[in-house]
């Protein structure tokens, strides 16, 4: 279908069929594929940008299903107009749609006579988004115009906690394998410096629960670890080490 219509406008294309195991997540696992892919076809073609045809009800959809999940301010802000290609960080993503609505974009088709794919699995309840899409569809009291408005003011409030994050960072005392850190910010930012230290000399991508908890710790003035980081907020300044590796014992 995209393939006639690109070539009834005259529009270069490129079909790219991808292979998936059958299993849970598909819906993750097919994004996860469909990213990879045009991630090499962009690199392939020397492209300067990927655009997507995310909308404000994607964006309502997105913000309610964060909102079930107990997500911070980060994941509240929704998608962003201006991101990476998920998995290709110098890749550019552009969302130039997000604030036009569902059935705006389906006039605007209607208008130049073209009939969008209908997937059958938009329809399929077993799937997240599309319990969370019926569900606002039956809301009339919730103007997803307005949720999507909120990520918005939510993803510049994001970029505020990130600039005063960058102004913590400069006072931290870093070395190749221990930072120091004094903790005079307000908890929010505080959060962000010990995620950006867990990134410089920790183990994997804790959840911010589990960051959460472990500043708590660190606050009541304990000797607390974190993905292979050991943190003593015992006295000031705090001092973050990484854990030396286990060595199992060996019999003698």
């Amino acid at each position: 279908m995209v393939a006639l219509l690109c070539r009834r406008l005259a529009i270069p294309h490129r079909i790219i069929a991808l292979k998936l195991e059958k299993g849970p997540g598909v819906q993750a696992r097919a994004r996860e594929a469909r990213y990879a892919a045009l991630a090499g076809w962009m690199r392939d073609e020397g492209l300067g940008a990927l655009v997507t045809a995310h909308h404000a009800d994607d964006q309502a959809e997105t913000l309610v299903m964060r909102l079930n999940r107990g997500a911070g301010l980060r994941g509240l802000a929704g998608m962003r107009p201006r991101a990476s290609v998920p998995g290709a960080p110098s890749l550019a993503l552009l969302r130039p749609l997000l604030d036009w609505r569902r059935a705006e974009l389906g006039a605007v088709c209607s208008e130049a006579g073209v009939v969008p794919a209908d997937d059958p699995s938009n329809r399929d309840l077993t799937f997240e988004r599309v319990r969370v899409r019926e569900g606002l569809a039956h809301a009339h009291w919730i103007d997803p115009a307005g949720l999507a408005a909120s990520a918005e003011r939510l993803a510049q409030a994001d970029a505020a906690l990130e600039w005063a994050a960058d102004r913590e960072w400069s006072r931290v005392g870093q070395g190749p394998v221990e930072a120091s850190y004094n903790p005079a910010a307000p908890r929010a930012v505080r959060l962000r410096v010990l995620e950006r230290i867990v990134a410089l000399l920790g183990e994997g991508n804790p959840r911010g629960s589990e960051l959460s908890r472990w500043l708590d710790a660190l606050e009541s003035g304990q000797v607390a670890t974190l993905a292979g980081l050991r943190g003593d907020a015992r006295e000031a300044p705090w001092r973050f080490t990484r854990v030396p590796p286990h060595r199992g014992r060996t019999d003698q």
